[in-house]
């Protein structure tokens, strides 16, 4: 079984992180849409929140399990026995950051590899960190995230 994660924090999920999902399921059993957990960031989305947003949107889709993790990628993937792990690159700079931490996933694991997909035209400009800056600043997120998002966001007040 080809069993692989896609790591993020998903604070907030967006459609650029969506697209790559929907264009990574046919090449796996199983992905793990794995949040992962960094004590030291400010969230946006609480991880309860995030998990359940994430549960609506892939509802229908049994390929794929929501979950989360803390400590190392590499480690959560052993655990779950998966053999890849899936990484969007929007721009020379994401591979510029994401080839040594694969890299060094390699050295710490041979048996697991790194799969990258380009992201598809139209989604290269959209983060979550340029997302939740526009919605601190009370800016229209709706075409940069699912509905769901825009949901949970607008239930609360922006910071």
């Amino acid at each position: 079984m080809k069993i692989a994660v896609f790591p993020g924090s998903f604070d907030p999920i967006t459609l650029a992180h969506i697209d790559l999902i929907q264009r990574a399921l046919p090449l796996f059993d199983k992905l793990y849409v794995a949040i992962g957990t960094n004590s030291s960031k400010k969230n946006l989305i609480s991880l309860d929140e995030r998990k359940s947003i994430l549960k609506e949107i892939f509802k229908e889709e049994n390929k794929i399990v929501v979950s989360d993790y803390t400590g190392l990628t590499i480690t959560y993937c052993q655990q779950i026995l998966a053999k890849y792990i899936l990484r969007g690159i929007r721009s020379v700079s994401d591979l510029e950051f994401e080839q040594p931490i694969s890299q060094n996933n390699q050295l710490l694991d041979p048996n697991i590899e790194t799969v990258f997909l380009i992201c598809s035209p139209g989604f290269s400009h959209i983060s979550s960190t340029i997302v939740r800056e526009i919605h601190q600043y009370n800016g229209d997120i709706s075409k940069l995230v699912p509905v769901e998002v825009t949901n949970a966001l607008n239930k609360k007040p922006a910071r």
